[in-house]
């Protein structure tokens, strides 16, 4: 996590509080220190930690009933909670995992396994807060830093900007469940043919709406660009009713009652193939991209749109053929 993660270590035992709370701040988290089930509770409100450890056997009040409060709470509900104890009964841990907690360690515990403990949880719970909830995919958090840590790295990238053509008349035609069919058909198409065409780092992002990144190698994005094509206007027929496809375009009544003929949707791949050493914040590589779009988009047709060097060195725009996907 960007910022130091604040854990909140709730244990009646002061030697247990003290180790881990060496441990924790070696570790680099800010560690908030109870002894009661009491003061779990109310720390929970007041320290908002990103993680608890969470004793079971406390005075006031137990571990149970604290997750219970934590649970309950609207905030707080998908807090991250480790619970501690030192039954070894599998009927404790059970009831502790009904009840919620993420994980369970048993004291004595050991410390590197307990910090890669929360370690995981702590990115997991990062990733799930961060994903587009229609895709489940990294949403826009994820995107800019990947994109950041891609920019700042020593390792030649090419980044893609994909996009549905016309997305906002099948929408208009079909109603928004249907659109999310489309968008969610489209997520399986980006991470299919990334894990089938593409390398083992690549990258798939959901920006919102129809609009998703792809981060890949330089030497296989304009092959991996026109799979996603192909692979996409493959599917794209059973997006639309039949009696649409037949005719190829769809009619929209506008507000005034008029009615719109409107091509059937296409996919625009905006590919900026070579990305590293050329830019030094998402932001600028995004203004490039969204151009890219612009010129993509004038086409009826799917398309990638990506830059080439001319011979006297400057750069224009061009669309990517079905054989065009060697390097410049």
């Amino acid at each position: 996590m960007a910022d130091k993660a604040r854990i909140l270590v709730a244990d009646d035992e002061p030697h247990i509080r003290r180790i881990l709370q060496f441990l924790l701040e070696q570790e680099g988290f800010e560690v908030h220190l109870v002894a009661d089930g009491e003061e779990a509770w109310k720390a929970v409100a007041g320290f908002h930690p990103d993680l608890v450890l969470l004793d079971v056997m406390m005075p006031k009040m137990d571990g149970y009933s604290v997750l219970k409060i934590i649970r309950a709470g609207f905030e707080t509900s998908r807090l991250p909670v480790i619970m501690l104890t030192a039954k070894g009964e599998d009927s404790d841990k059970v009831r502790g995992l009904q009840g919620g907690a993420n994980d369970y360690v048993i004291k004595p515990f050991n410390h590197e396994e307990l910090i890669l403990r929360v370690r995981n949880l702590l990115e997991a719970t990062q990733r799930e807060r961060e994903a587009n909830p229609l895709t489940g995919l990294p949403g826009n958090r994820a995107i800019e830093r990947e994109i950041q840590e891609r920019l700042s790295g020593q390792r030649h990238f090419a980044c893609m900007y994909v996009d549905v053509d016309r997305f906002k008349s099948f929408n208009d035609q079909y109603g928004y469940s249907r659109g999310d069919r489309a968008i969610s058909f489209l997520a399986g198409v980006l991470v299919g043919c990334t894990q089938k065409y593409g390398k083992a780092r690549d990258f798939v992002g959901h920006v919102g709406g129809d609009d998703f990144v792809v981060v890949t190698e330089c030497e296989n994005a304009r092959v991996l660009a026109r799979h996603i094509i192909e692979e996409f206007d493959s599917g794209v027929s059973g997006l639309h009713d039949p009696q649409d496809v037949e005719r190829g375009y769809l009619e929209v009544e506008s507000r005034d009652g008029r009615i719109r003929r409107f091509p059937l949707i296409t996919l625009t791949v905006a590919l900026v193939a070579e990305a590293q050493g050329r830019y030094e914040h998402p932001a600028e590589l995004s203004d490039v991209m969204a151009e890219l779009k612009r010129f993509g988009k004038i086409q009826i047709d799917s398309a990638v749109a990506c830059e080439r060097r001319t011979a006297s060195g400057a750069t224009e725009m061009v669309l990517v053929g079905a054989d065009d996907t060697g390097a410049d």
